[in-house]
């Protein structure tokens, strides 16, 4: 059992929401009641980088744990880009380095944030090596699946972020092959749709290799959103026009406040808590936890013909 207490914050507190479509209030306390109980691995991740991943990770995690539900995120990039934006850049050697080795239990890697009900696991260099390391286990795709079995048994945690790399090496595929989700941010730029052929064509490998059969792209989530440009709408339409209710309505904008935060060991609701981008990632947050909450209407398969009729 994980010997960590949280201060949850009080989910009754109606949170303000800002939507892309419309400004509404939402109880939070209905929607943490409504939540299915299991904890959910979400492996938030795009073979492509700059697209806002880590962003996304940081930011929905904070404001997941604003509306009362307990988050770990796990930082899964040797760059530890996530761990810095905490503020941890200094923490070294603590990272998932000897647990996806055996050689410890994430239980003992795991870090508090200034936010209530957030932590995190860190990451460091030694990750890199790890991939070497890993790639010679006759288990190499399923490690961090077995690293992370001491969480289901203790259901500490809601919800379990992973902060992917930006590549399609052991890494990633551990995490693909240990998530029950795929959470894919899209800058809206040219080439999202062909980088979202490559992650559907990635997800269905996974699942053929007999490495994780349940894995589906659950949410795709359009970043760097610039309403000023007739690019940023139309990439937008065309992505969901592929792949429809999988994308979600909220999109985040492009935002200084959002790449300064980092800087100063924040997320965004503490940098610039009343600011466009916040506002968003609250949206975000919301609209993901509508969606776990609701069973009524199952995701569409990731086994859609998006990658056949996207061929550039």
């Amino acid at each position: 059992m994980l010997l960590l207490k949280f201060q949850i914050r009080n989910s009754k507190n109606l949170v303000f929401v800002y939507c892309e479509r419309q400004h509404h209030l939402a109880n939070a306390a209905d929607l943490a009641h409504n939540a299915a109980p299991k904890m959910k691995i979400v492996a938030i991740a795009n073979q492509k980088g700059g697209v806002g991943k880590t962003t996304t990770a940081v930011n929905l995690g904070a404001a997941l744990a604003e509306l009362g539900h307990r988050i770990l995120l796990v930082d899964l990039d040797p760059q530890a880009n996530a761990t810095s934006s905490f503020g941890l850049e200094g923490v070294e050697q603590i990272s998932l380095y000897e647990p996806l080795l055996g050689e410890a239990s994430i239980t003992e890697k795991i870090f508090p944030t200034r936010r209530d009900g957030l932590f995190i696991v860190p990451a460091d260099l030694d990750l890199a090596g790890a991939e070497v390391e890993i790639a010679r286990m006759p288990n190499h795709l399923t490690r961090l699946a077995e690293t992370l079995k001491p969480l289901h048994a203790d259901e500490t945690f809601d919800f379990v972020l992973l902060d992917c790399p930006p590549s399609l090496g052991i890494l990633m595929s551990n995490a693909l092959a240990a998530a029950d989700e795929l959470l894919t941010p899209i800058q809206c730029e040219y080439f999202a749709l062909e980088g979202l052929v490559k992650i559907v064509r990635v997800v269905e490998q996974v699942r053929d290799s007999g490495a994780n059969k349940r894995l589906e792209i659950t949410g795709i989530v359009m970043t760097m959103f610039d309403g000023r440009t007739n690019l940023s709408e139309q990439v937008v339409a065309d992505v969901r026009e592929h792949f429809g209710e999988r994308v979600y309505e909220t999109v985040i904008p492009r935002s200084v406040r959002l790449s300064e935060a980092p800087s100063f060991g924040k997320s965004i609701l503490e940098y610039a808590p009343t600011g466009a981008a916040a506002q968003a990632y609250r949206a975000l947050a919301l609209e993901f936890i509508q969606r776990h909450a609701s069973q009524a209407t199952p995701p569409e398969s990731s086994r859609t013909p998006a990658s056949e009729n996207l061929e550039t």
